[in-house]
């Protein structure tokens, strides 16, 4: 079956719960009004196709990003042919911008299984989650790949991530399978194109386990020693402050809005499927790398600002002890 939309011209605000009264005395007011805003949203802003898959594993790339990562779109579409989901976070007149940019692309105008979706900008902070949410809530497959936009998938993915949804029987049961990820500091070296090269790289240098410089942690259950010998997938266990990427049916959780900008939007998603009981299945042939860039502002926010690190860390413990009440499950976390 084909599903075309063509709702060009279509608005709606993006609305994840019911606000409730925010002190402005509160030392974090303006993360908490920034989690809970309403913001304008054009869903489908390109014509969309899709062509239902016959075999039921069809998977959705689901990804977010902002103006200066649009370069990133066209260098995506080489490697995954599949649907993608992107909410896109632009001004009104960077929308016009970015019309007339994927006009004039030869690669982004012959592709029509990208489903284009723009949130409109407001306020200081960026709204990482619910622009995640926003392209979650628009796919047509019944799997995701919760990727992000600065990473490419190795060649093939998408046809070995169909393979491993119907080995692995994800749809019956709250698996989420983890695809490694990697990353490059080189602005120029070639693209591995299988794990071998990957493993050969490890060993150059030329590739690390992504941010195994700055944040060992987030990925360190993922276990890469054991990945680089592995020939079928293997089960880890959650820890604390892990967030890797994951291939998941469509009907996951949806993200926190409540964390904005920089720091535990991930972090506490992953830990939501703990929570929920999803099992964690690392895939011995698949990656993504990585693209290196410049720093984002809200990182740089995050870093010269100790009210922001104060109150995400607020954020952060409310958080938790609001999935401690809603899944009666107490999880261990850092005080990272």
């Amino acid at each position: 079956n084909l599903l075309q939309r063509e709702l060009f011209g279509c608005n709606y605000s993006s609305s994840t719960q019911d606000v409730p009264e925010i002190s402005e005395d509160d030392l974090c007011y303006e993360f908490r009004r920034a989690g809970m805003a309403s913001l304008r949203t054009h869903l489908y802003f390109l014509d969309f196709e899709y062509q239902s898959s016959p075999d039921e594993c069809d998977i959705t790339l689901v990804a977010q990003l902002s103006m200066d990562r649009l370069q990133m779109v066209e260098m995506l579409c080489e490697y995954w042919d599949g649907p993608i989901s992107l909410s896109l976070y632009m001004s009104d007149a960077e929308a016009q911008q970015f019309l007339s940019y994927a006009q004039n692309s030869e690669v982004l105008r012959n592709r029509k299984n990208i489903g284009y979706h723009v949130v409109y900008k407001e306020g200081d902070f960026y709204p990482i989650n619910l622009l995640r949410n926003v392209a979650l809530e628009n796919v047509v497959t019944p799997y995701v790949f919760l990727s992000d936009i600065d990473f490419l998938p190795m060649s093939g993915l998408y046809s070995y991530l169909k393979k491993y949804i119907f080995i692995m029987n994800i749809k019956s049961s709250d698996k989420a399978l983890v695809v490694p990820a990697f990353e490059t500091q080189r602005y120029r070296t070639a693209f591995p194109q299988t794990k071998a090269d990957i493993l050969r790289m490890l060993d150059d240098g030329a590739l690390f386990s992504f941010r195994y410089h700055v944040w060992p942690k987030g990925h360190a259950a993922t276990n890469y020693a054991k990945w680089k010998g592995s020939t079928v997938p293997y089960k880890v266990s959650w820890e604390p402050d892990y967030e890797p990427y994951v291939v998941v049916r469509s009907d996951v959780p949806k993200y926190d809005t409540r964390f904005v900008g920089f720091g535990w939007n991930k972090v506490s998603h992953i830990m939501e499927l703990e929570a929920r009981g999803y099992t964690f299945i690392v895939l011995p042939n698949a990656f993504i790398i990585h693209m290196p860039h410049a720093p984002s502002f809200d990182i740089a926010k995050f870093r010269g600002s100790s009210q922001y690190r104060r109150c995400l860390k607020i954020l952060k413990n409310e958080f938790i002890e609001d999935l401690r009440i809603r899944y009666s499950k107490r999880l261990n976390h850092t005080e990272s």
